[in-house]
């Protein structure tokens, strides 16, 4: 699924583009765009206007022809509004397979909701939703609104194609603006510069696309705006709630956050005491850090808080130490605050987290972001700081805010740099196991499994934030045994730069070692086995995007039952290739069987003629796993 990069919807186009008995039926549809469809879109127009510096408002039309049952959660039409957007109207038809319409919207039939969620305090987005709940295929809905926008700081994007399986008969977006009033855009997989014409004092910027065929998605699949056409908006000039700023770079978008800031970093009187008492015994800047942040974390809990431009603005610093909570500006902001006072300087940053590093544009400088954290350089150092979370460790990220660009704000502006990296000496995983397999096929044994970095981040949410029974219940999901038990587990996390976690599991499996005749057939490798299997494919259209690499060891020794001997053991595995590298070997022993695992696995883009060879890759790892060790009694 892709993930959207503006914070608000697109909203409805008041205009009839076309209208009347017929015009929706699906046998007008193109044949082509009917091919793996789930969705059609008939048609699409959307106009946003800018109406002086403070002011914009969005018309949005569209009719979509649902064709079966997976289609039918785009029928919905779900519009937010808030301090900053008030929904001017809303209305809606259905028609039936051959384009007559048989129900029309009712403002009754409109339900108002709050969209605050489970870890908002206080927000004031609403959602207005309808839906006609129709489910005799194929059917079509359209939709129309018109919403007024406070500001100009949010610009739609233009994504006309909002999933796989959706089809686009037409869609087109058109931007109306006063003539010195700068509309900035980048577009994607459009191969023409859109029309731009002035009349009235007004310049319009309109883009257009017809006949575009639905996609379905590949495995690893690159960034969604490499997939279809699409265009980014925003202004350069803005106001929002009074305040106007710049985003034309990324500097001056810096500075009106800044702006924002400003003032809201005064601590009360006893905080600034308990600083001083944590940080001046200490002459090790990063351990004052160290100990302030997790004074920070003892003492706060994140909490969502979104009224108007709350949106944008913290929370200040006496706020957050008087309720003991914040979001994720107002908990940076705090942090900033109490290392002002310890006479440290750090940056609040602006990071576009989660899965939002694969779709952030370094050359169009605009609010592409979702979160706040704090950077806090120092001469030979710089130490990163997650300021929602109550466990994360100083100075680590993970994979939510790692590896991408973010932007550094101060009193000069803003500046993208990269947070960092954690690659295959970071991600590691080591496994040891020891264990015994009785006459009948039972193994007993117990394994040891150090986590580190990005490979324990998963864990470390599991160990801090679920109960024991519930972290038993995830254990057990990742277990590839037929019949075992989990006899014990334990996890100790050991918090540092790159955390890490270790895993004691001792288990039972019945049946573990199958027994044929007097024959015995065991897979010395246990539980690290490779599931990923692929089925080849000559038409791969899309190059192929790893994101993830780590590096795994694993050693097992098996005590074997007295009296059975090697038959036959796997030859060593040795496999390299531009994904990655593995090898793999057994040692049998009189009274035991030693395996030994290596497998550093790779990111990166490839060429989607490569696709072929992930596919043997995966398929060498997935086998070379599952070789066994034949054992036979000895005759007496």
């Amino acid at each position: 699924m892709k993930i959207r990069t503006a914070l608000i919807a697109l909203i409805i186009f008041p205009v009839s583009v076309f209208a009347g008995d017929g015009d929706y039926a699906v046998n007008k549809i193109p044949e082509a765009l009917l091919k793996n469809a789930d969705v059609v879109k008939r048609m699409e127009e959307i106009r946003f206007e800018v109406q002086d510096i403070g002011r914009s408002r969005n018309y949005h039309k569209y009719a979509l022809t649902i064709l079966n049952e997976n289609g039918d959660k785009y029928a919905m039409e779900v519009i937010g509004y808030d301090k900053l957007r008030e929904i001017k109207s809303m209305e809606g038809s259905l028609f039936d397979a051959n384009g007559r319409k048989i129900k029309s919207l009712k403002k009754s039939e409109i339900k108002d909701l709050s969209a605050t969620d489970d870890i908002s305090l206080m927000d004031d987005n609403r959602i207005k939703v309808h839906g006609f709940y129709h489910r005799l295929y194929p059917y079509t809905v359209e939709y129309e609104t018109v919403v007024q926008y406070n500001c100009t700081y949010f610009f739609p994007p233009w994504d006309p194609v909002d999933n796989e399986k959706i089809a686009v008969m037409q869609s087109a977006i058109t931007v109306v603006a006063p003539a010195d009033f700068p509309v900035r855009y980048k577009a994607f997989n459009y191969k023409e510069e859109p029309a731009i014409k002035s009349e009235k004092g007004n310049k319009t910027y309109r883009w257009e696309i017809k006949d575009f065929e639905s996609i379905e998605l590949e495995y690893a699949y690159p960034a969604w705006d490499y997939l279809v056409p699409m265009v980014y908006l925003a202004p350069a000039k803005f106001e929002i709630e009074k305040y106007q700023g710049d985003m034309s770079t990324w500097q001056g978008l810096g500075k009106f956050i800044y702006t924002l800031n400003q003032g809201r970093d005064k601590l009360p009187e006893n905080i600034k005491q308990a600083v001083h008492q944590i940080a001046d015994p200490i002459t090790d800047p990063k351990e004052k850090i160290a100990k302030l942040y997790n004074y920070m974390q003892q003492n706060t809990r994140y909490i969502s808080i979104q009224l108007g431009i709350g949106g944008l603005q913290p929370f200040d610093a006496t706020y957050v130490a008087t309720r003991k909570y914040g979001d994720c500006k107002a908990l940076s902001n705090y942090m900033y605050s109490l290392l002002k006072e310890a006479g440290i300087k750090s940056n609040y940053t602006l990071v576009k987290a989660g899965n939002g590093k694969n779709y952030f544009r370094e050359d169009f400088p605009s609010d592409q972001f979702n979160h706040i954290i704090l950077c806090v350089p120092l001469q030979k150092d710089t130490v990163w700081l997650e300021c929602t979370s109550q466990t994360t460790p100083a100075g680590y990220l993970s994979g939510f805010t790692s590896d991408r660009p973010v932007l550094l704000v101060d009193e000069d502006g803003g500046k993208l740099v990269k947070t960092p990296r954690y690659g295959m000496a970071q991600n590691t995983q080591v496994r040891k196991a020891s264990g015994q397999i009785n006459n009948e096929g039972l193994l007993t044994v117990k394994i040891n499994t150090r986590y580190r970095a990005m490979q324990q981040d998963d864990l470390h949410f599991l160990v801090n934030g679920y109960s024991h029974e519930k972290q038993l219940e995830y254990l057990k999901r990742g277990i590839d045994l037929p019949h075992y038990d989990v006899v014990k587990f334990e996890y100790k996390e050991t918090k540092s730069e790159l955390p890490v976690i270790n895993e004691i599991l001792d288990l039972t499996a019945l049946n573990y070692a199958s027994i044929t005749g007097k024959r015995l057939f065991i897979t010395p490798n246990i539980i690290s086995r490779f599931s990923s299997k692929l089925k080849a494919d000559e038409t791969r259209k899309y190059p192929i995007s790893l994101q993830f690499e780590y590096h795994d060891i694993d050693t097992a020794i098996i005590d074997i039952p007295a009296g059975y001997r090697i038959e036959a053991m796997p030859a060593a595995v040795k496999i390299e290739s531009k994904f990655g590298k593995y090898s793999a070997s057994v040692d049998v022993q009189p009274d035991q069987i030693i395996y030994y695992r290596n497998i550093e696995k790779f990111s990166g883009q490839f060429p989607p003629s490569d696709y072929n060879e992930l596919v043997k890759f995966y398929d060498q790892l997935y086998k070379a796993d599952r070789s066994r060790v034949v054992l036979v009694k000895k005759e007496r």
